[in-house]
């Protein structure tokens, strides 16, 4: 990858970092209802994996989705507007943390109940078959997914179908509390099952976001060239807790300390630096994206509470609310 495209998705993932950031001092202050599920260091596997997918590709996330929905599009401003239950969320204040969706760019949410949304990438990718369009869906979850019912089904199904579909998993150790391995009895949770649903399966670091885009640039081509679909398996950390409301004091200090040390950003500074970057480029990236999520936190709060009146607008496609038989 050359200096000007690494840059351009070290900078993404500084605004995604930053409005992860700001996420967590707005729930501290108490202008975040709810809870939130940050994906801080988590950064490379969105930003790598879009850039990776064309436009019109399809993403379900999981309730850890923020980065998800940033890299397909949305703005800092409509996601923290939301987060903080703003007229003018990414949502209309209707989905909250845990529910970030932007169909127009392709963001088809994300999605509390656990691998609930595996089946519904299984069956974008058979409506893209359906249609001819060669989009493909990705499904992006959590490693305690795998241990889902769902996970299995969706996996077994495309199979068979031999659909256009990606599975990436963010695995970053903890089911919720519990460390994955302590409940699995294969290392890879994921792509050491995938051959048993007759799927490759292969490992990348997910805090490389050059290595993400190309594992996921190549798997997206065999699947738009009919040979069906892949799992993905991105080894990865969340810098916080599974919730805001978790301290995460179960995780060694020790295994902190060394993924911190193993961060998608300070990786990202690294290889620039290696192509001739120098320090005030990187600075004046770093200052771009604190501008950009600045100026949302201002909007966000700034931005009215929605109006009652439009609690039951975009049930449906047309955006209406009656009911239909």
């Amino acid at each position: 990858m050359d200096a000007t495209s690494l840059l351009d998705r070290y900078e993404r993932m500084n605004v995604i970092r930053r409005t992860e950031k700001a996420a967590h001092d707005l729930f501290l202050r108490g202008l975040v209802k709810g809870t939130t599920h940050l994906a801080a260091g988590q950064e490379a596997i969105a930003v790598g994996a879009s850039a990776a997918l064309r436009p019109d590709d399809y993403v379900f996330a999981t309730y850890r989705g923020h980065h998800h929905a940033l890299a397909r599009g949305a703005t800092p401003e409509e996601c923290l507007a939301e987060l903080m239950s703003r007229a003018t969320g990414l949502c209309k204040a209707k989905g909250g943390s845990m529910h970030l969706t932007k169909a127009a760019t392709g963001m088809l949410g994300s999605y509390a109940i656990v691998g609930s949304h595996l089946p519904m990438a299984v069956g974008a990718a058979w409506s893209a078959r359906l249609r001819g369009t060669e989009q493909l869906a990705v499904a992006f979850f959590g490693d305690g997914a795998t241990n889902i019912g769902a996970f299995h089904e969706s996996l077994n199904l495309a199979a068979v179908w031999k659909l256009p579909v990606l599975f990436v998993c963010e695995n970053n150790l903890y089911m919720e509390y519990t460390p994955i391995a302590d409940v699995t009895a294969v290392p890879r949770p994921a792509a050491d099952r995938a051959p048993a649903h007759g799927i490759p399966g292969e490992v990348v670091d997910g805090n490389d976001v050059v290595a993400v885009e190309e594992a996921v640039g190549r798997l997206a081509r065999q699947a738009r060239a009919g040979d069906g679909p892949a799992v993905l398996e991105a080894e990865t950390y969340r810098h916080f807790g599974h919730s805001r409301a978790d301290p995460a004091a179960y995780r060694p200090p020790e295994e902190v300390e060394r993924w911190l040390k193993h961060d998608p950003l300070d990786l990202a500074r690294g290889r620039l630096a290696e192509l001739g970057v120098d320090e005030e480029t990187l600075a004046g990236a770093d200052e771009r994206a604190r501008d950009v999520v600045e100026r949302a936190v201002a909007a966000a709060k700034a931005a009215p509470p929605p109006d009652p009146r439009e609690a039951l607008t975009d049930v449906w496609a047309d955006g209406g609310a009656a009911w239909r038989t």
